[in-house]
């Protein structure tokens, strides 16, 4: 079992820059990627970008350039560094870890980016 706790959310204006951090917890030697989702206002929830446990990363086409996900010192740890903020960026983020066949969800943190 695993729990997983999402940290860093806030206001910032367009432009500007965030980092959100999620730290995992339980059986964490069982964990080969973790990764973001976001849900904006009235859409599903959709990818952001993953890493594995060899470091290989993957972006949605939509912030590509702008945002870089990294593992932490600690292995049960992930980060997403977040630059040149724009509204649609607004949503709920939500830190992801598959464990085995199955995947554990943190609660999320907001994220609201103004014009």
């Amino acid at each position: 079992q695993v729990q997983l706790m999402e940290s860093g959310g806030g206001l910032v204006q367009a432009g500007g820059s965030l980092t959100l951090s999620c730290v995992a917890s339980g059986s964490t030697a069982m964990i080969s990627v973790m990764g973001w989702y976001r849900q904006p206002p009235g859409k599903q929830r959709e990818l952001v970008a993953v890493i594995t446990i060899g470091g290989m990363t993957n972006y949605a086409d939509s912030v590509k350039g702008r945002f870089t996900i990294s593992r932490g010192n600690a292995k049960n740890a992930v980060s997403l560094q977040m630059n040149s903020l724009k509204p649609e960026d607004t949503a709920v983020y939500y830190c992801n870890a598959r464990i085995r066949v199955k995947d554990s969800w943190g609660q999320g943190t907001q994220v609201t980016v103004s014009s």
